[in-house]
This record gives structure tokens, C-alpha cells and sequence, in this order.
């Protein structure tokens, strides 16, 4: 059974690329749909045998490398935190390729998108199915490949090829850090199997070893490395920038890698390898701080945005800053029951932007829209509900997710957990902000659309809305359901023989105020919002017109493109440019090959001249030839 879910989705991508039209269109997308369908109802029956009967497996697909002592199989490895994963990777995958079958219907190219969907989706299994580091590693690249092609896919327009390579060029910094901790691992320990590198792990306390010249601790080190990749794929602040601009790709592929999958297997890396992260402390609050900065960064840069996809992509930034803040102090299953409950809302955000871009004919920015939610009632109530559940309003799961990662912070009674606790609770207070204006824009006050006419404004399909609403079931029901197997009293015997605690802190003793603190500023931002953005607009237009400085610092992301542009792409682009043209044409091709053809041309241009026709002529030549001939012969 554990070899179908991973097979499967394989299957699908093989004959919707190569066969699609061969079989047709609607054949290849329902046979994509259907095997990653069925893959998800395997998990879903294997995550249940893992939380009644504590099922656990391995097993060996091939043997992939055997070198000595040194070995690497192939396998599927079940525990608690890949049968988490399992669910969340293929059933949000399996609604978003029925999704896909309505939103890309006027598309040319639909085998090809469902089979690229299907192919990410067998990467991403391969990648939390690893039971060492080297598969995992390859899952890695096979989703960051997945992406570059997903992100591109139309790519006759030159932005969203310029996204996808941005995207692909951001993550191999992260990438690079990653393979140099694989490196580390595997010089050190002489293995990349997890169990055999985590029992190792102890022994390895007290190593210090020289790096770039710095005396460092080999699990610190080790730790930044891994994190290094986790902040690429995970877009943390300063290697976030591919993010709000992968955009560009369809809207099931923000959905799909972007909100619930790919970007999530960061937060998966660090809570796997947390029998290591527990041995650096520096490590963690290293972890928590980048974590704790992406957050608010990522909230205070949504406040201004006005395409509908960006705001909802940086807010997928910030709500990653609070799964790695989580896992830097420790509470590495709060981080996970956030991931997963994130994965319901924030793909249904996604596609619920899908459904008003569709019925607003491709248009994409909030200020172009306005006054519809009577048109499209379906599409505002699911997203309605994957913003409270965004936000944290009381019993939906977001509530049950992040309001426990600030209080997880909270118990952990360090400066690194109360500063993150301020930092979450002032994040959840932006989260709302941002969250209602995009509704407030979106479907109230006036309609503002110059291209389309009110009447033209339908709602979608129900092969896009009743997928949507299969997640906003999600969102509203798996904080409740899950919290005490993920975060619970008993949680930690769940979590046994996934993660590793050397501290125990438990979800109790709270101060009361701390308690309603998050959930009453959450509930209060609505009104307030609905103020700011329908009410009472000239408040916000005073202020960004006497803080102008503040609000285009926020629109241009903190410039941080601008920064990287100035830093890193002009000069590589001027030193390309220099040795493209005084090394390549001016040196290279002038005394190489278009040296070389200029000359024969030359030579070949004289020897013309003698094929005049004339018999005297080539008797000379020949005399001449022979002439030279036997003076070579006499020399020699």
C-alpha cells in the first residue's frame, strides 16, 4: 500500500506527459486526478493506523548505493511525521488537480500541467518518504525542478519566465548550504541514514572543527548548513524574494507549492533533523530569530500589496516565519499542527483568488474590483473562511494552530520565547489587517473594474468551487479535530519516534489576559478594518501621503530586489558583459574560430586567381610546385 502512494502520482505525470494526446485532454486530466486521488485516501488510512495502532514501516523500494560500509536504499519510511505529511502533500494535491480541470480549461497545454502537477507531487512524497539524506536530497531538487517548470509554464510571457529562473537561481544558494551540510554529515559520521546519523549525534557534542577559518562547533555548523537550504525552499527573509514573484505561474501552482506543499518542506527538514537542532542551541535561536524576522517582515510588506496572489503569497511568508519560530524554541509538533491546518486555509485562499480572477477575467488587482460579493456569493463565503481561519478567529483552526505557537513561545520563559511571543501576537494583529482589506477590497464598496462590466461578473464552476469547499471544510474543522493527538497532553508519545524533546514544556499554566490577548485583537481588526478600508478611506489616504517615505518602503518589500539587484546582478551582468566582449569575441572567436575562417577565406581568395583557364598558367604553377618538391627532397 505504501508503494501506491508514491507510485502513483508517478504513473499519472508519465501518461499525461507522454500520452496525453494520445488519449486526450479530459482523459489525462481525470487519470492525473484520480491516481493522486487515490494515493490521498492511502495516507489518510495510513495517517489512521499511525494514530490508532502506532503503525510504523520501512520499506525498500531498490538498493541505491553500496560502496564499502557505506550504503543508501531507496525506501519509504512511515513514522508520525511523514504520515502527517503524507496527507497534507497528497490530498491538497489531489483537490488541486480537480480544481486545475475548470481553471485551466481555456489552456492549449492541459496534459502538459497535469502532468507537471503530478510529477511535483511524486517528487514531494519521495522527498518526506526519505529514510536518509541523500533521497531526501533528491525529493529536494525534484520539487525545486517541479517548480521551475510549474512557475514558468507560460512561458511565452517573459515574466514568468523570468520568475521561475529567479525562483530556481534564489533556491540553489539555499540549496548549496544544504549539500554542504549532507557533506558534513556524511564526511563526519560516514553514513546519511537518519537513525544511524541521529544516534551518532551525541557523540559529536564537543567536536569543533575549522570552518572558513572559524573555530565552530560541528553540529552548530551542521545545523546552520541544513537551515541554509530550509530558508530557500521555505522562502525566510533574505531568500525569500522568488516567492511573491512565482506568481506569475497559474493559480493551482501557487496553491499547490506555494501555500500547502513545497514551501513547507523546509519546516519538515528542521522538525526531522531535530535530533540534531537539539545539540545547538545557537542553531535554534538562530532558527527562531530568522523565523520570528520573516514573520513580521512578510506581514508589514502584505499591508500594502494590491495584487490578490501577492498578498496572499507574502501572508504564506509570514505564517512559514511562525512554523520556524516554533521549531527554533523547541515546540517542533506546534510547528508541524500549524503546518498542517495551514495547508487547508491557505491553499483555500489560493484558490478562492482563483475563482475571483476567473470571474473577473484575469484581473488581479484588488483596486480593479469591489461590490461583487453579491455576484459571486459562493466564492465570498469560502473566502471568508479561509480568512478567519488565517486571522486565528476563535474555533477555526487557525485559532487552534497559531495562537498555540505564541503560547508555546510564551511558556518557554527565555528573551528568544517572550520576544517571539510580542513578535507573533503583533504578526496575528497585521495578519487580520491585511486579510480584511483584501476582502473589504475585494467584494464590498464600490465596483471599480474599467474592463469588465458588473454583469459579466459570474461565478465559477463547481469543478473549481467544490474542490474549494472540501478545503474550507479543512479549515474550519482540523484545529479541533487534531489538537490533542498534535499538541496535546499525550502528544509527545505520538510524536515519539519522530522527534526528539531533551525539554518537555506543556501547553498549561497560562495567565488568563495572555490566553484572550490574540483572539480579541484578531476579532477587534474586523471592525477596525472595515472602518479603515470602507468607512472611512481618507484616513489612510492622509497618512500615506504624510508618510510616503514608509509606505513606498513597504510597497518596494523593504527594496530588498533593489538591494540585491545593486549588490549582485549588475555586477555579474557588467563583469559578464566585459568578458563576454574582450574575452569571448574580442580574444576567443577573433583568434579562434572566426580567426581561423578569415583566413582560409583569404588564402582561398588568392587561390582564385590562379584558375584563370589559361594552360601557361598552370604549367607555371606546376613548375613552380615541382620546384619547390625537389628542392625539400634535396635539403632532406
Amino acid at each position: 500500500m505504501e508503494y501506491l502512494i508514491v507510485l502513483l502520482p508517478l504513473l499519472g505525470s508519465i501518461v499525461s506527459g507522454f500520452f496525453g494526446k494520445l488519449i486526450g485532454v479530459r482523459q489525462s486530466q481525470i487519470i492525473t486526478s484520480t491516481l493522486v486521488l487515490l494515493s490521498g485516501i492511502i495516507s489518510i488510512l495510513i495517517f489512521y493506523q499511525v494514530m490508532i495502532n502506532d503503525y510504523s514501516s520501512n520499506k525498500l523500494i531498490f538498493n541505491w548505493i553500496s560502496s564499502g560500509n557505506f550504503n543508501v536504499n531507496w525506501s519509504i519510511n512511515i513514522d508520525p511525521l511523514t504520515s502527517v505529511m503524507l496527507v497534507v502533500v497528497s490530498l491538497i494535491s489531489s483537490i488541486i488537480h480537480f480544481y486545475s480541470i475548470g481553471y485551466m480549461s481555456h489552456d492549449p497545454h492541459k496534459p502538459r500541467f497535469m502532468a507537471y502537477l503530478s510529477l511535483f507531487t511524486f517528487a514531494m512524497l519521495i522527498l518526506v518518504t526519505a529514510d536518509n539524506f541523500l533521497q531526501l536530497f533528491f525529493g529536494w531538487e525534484g520539487v525545486g525542478l517541479c517548480s521551475y517548470l510549474l512557475i514558468g509554464f507560460w512561458y511565452k510571457k517573459p515574466s514568468a519566465n523570468s520568475a521561475a529562473i529567479k525562483a530556481f537561481i534564489v533556491n540553489r544558494v539555499g540549496d548549496f548550504g544544504f549539500a554542504i551540510g549532507v557533506f558534513l554529515i556524511f564526511f563526519f559520521y560516514g553514513t546519511v541514514n537518519f537513525n544511524e546519523v541521529f544516534q551518532q549525534t551525541p557523540l559529536f557534542i564537543e567536536k569543533e572543527i575549522i570552518f572558513l577559518g572559524i573555530n565552530l562547533n560541528l553540529i552548530t555548523l551542521i545545523c546552520l548548513m541544513l537551515f541554509l537550504g530550509a530558508m530557500g525552499k521555505s522562502a525566510q527573509f533574505l531568500l525569500h524574494t522568488w516567492l511573491p514573484d512565482a506568481m506569475e505561474g497559474p493559480t493551482p501552482v501557487s496553491a499547490l507549492i506555494h501555500a500547502a506543499t513545497m514551501v513547507t518542506a523546509g519546516v519538515f527538514l528542521v522538525v526531522r533533523c531535530s535530533p540534531i537542532f537539539e545539540y545547538s542551541q545557537v542553531a535554534l535561536n538562530f532558527v527562531a530569530a530568522v523565523g520570528m524576522m520573516t514573520a513580521f517582515f512578510a506581514a508589514t510588506v502584505a499591508l500594502v500589496q494590491n495584487d490578490i496572489k501577492k498578498i496572499v503569497a507574502y501572508s504564506t511568508c509570514s505564517q512559514l516565519g511562525y512554523m520556524f519560530f516554533a521549531a527554533g524554541i523547541g515546540a517542533y509538533h506546534v510547528a508541524i499542527f500549524h503546518l498542517f491546518t495551514h495547508a487547508f486555509f491557505k491553499a483555500l485562499l489560493f484558490l478562492g483568488s482563483g475563482c475571483v480572477i476567473h470571474s473577473f477575467h484575469e484581473e488581479q488587482d484588488i483596486r480593479s474590483m469591489g461590490g461583487v460579493w453579491k455576484k459571486i456569493p459562493y466564492t465570498y463565503v469560502l473566502m471568508i473562511i479561509g480568512t478567519l481561519a488565517l486571522t486565528g478567529f476563535p474555533f477555526l483552526s487557525g485559532f487552534y494552530s497559531k495562537d498555540a505557537i505564541i503560547e508555546f513561545a510564551y511558556l518557554k520563559e527565555t528573551n528568544i520565547g517572550y520576544l517571539c511571543a510580542a513578535v507573533g501576537i503583533f504578526t496575528a494583529f497585521l495578519t487580520a489587517i491585511y486579510s480584511w482589506r483584501l476582502i473589504f477590497k475585494t467584494f464590498h464598496g464600490k465596483f471599480n473594474n474599467k474592463k469588465n462590466n458588473l454583469s459579466s461578473i459570474k461565478e465559477s464552476p463547481l469543478i473549481m468551487l467544490i474542490p474549494s469547499s472540501v478545503l474550507a471544510i479543512g479549515a474550519v474543522c482540523t484545529g479541533f479535530l487534531f489538537k490533542e493527538i498534535f499538541i496535546g497532553e499525550e502528544s509527545f508519545s505520538f510524536w515519539d519516534s519522530s522527534i526528539l524533546f531533551l525539554s518537555h514544556f506543556k501547553h498549561t499554566h497560562l495567565p488568563t489576559w495572555f490566553i484572550y490577548l490574540t483572539p480579541v485583537i484578531v476579532t477587534l481588526s474586523i471592525p477596525l478594518s472595515y472602518y479603515l478600508f470602507l468607512e472611512n478611506e481618507k484616513i489612510l489616504k492622509d497618512f500615506t501621503l504624510k508618510n510616503n517615505f514608509i509606505y513606498n518602503f513597504l510597497l518596494n518589500k523593504w527594496y530588498f530586489d533593489e538591494l540585491y539587484n545593486f549588490i549582485f546582478v549588475e555586477p555579474i551582468k557588467r563583469a559578464g558583459t566585459f568578458f563576454w566582449k574582450k574575452g569571448d569575441i574580442n580574444t576567443i572567436d577573433r583568434y579562434g574560430p572566426d580567426g581561423l575562417s578569415r583566413l582560409i577565406k583569404t588564402i582561398s581568395t588568392k587561390a582564385v586567381n590562379f584558375q584563370s583557364g589559361y594552360l601557361y598558367h598552370y604549367a607555371f604553377v606546376m613548375l613552380i610546385g615541382f620546384s619547390l618538391l625537389l628542392t625539400f627532397l634535396i635539403l632532406v
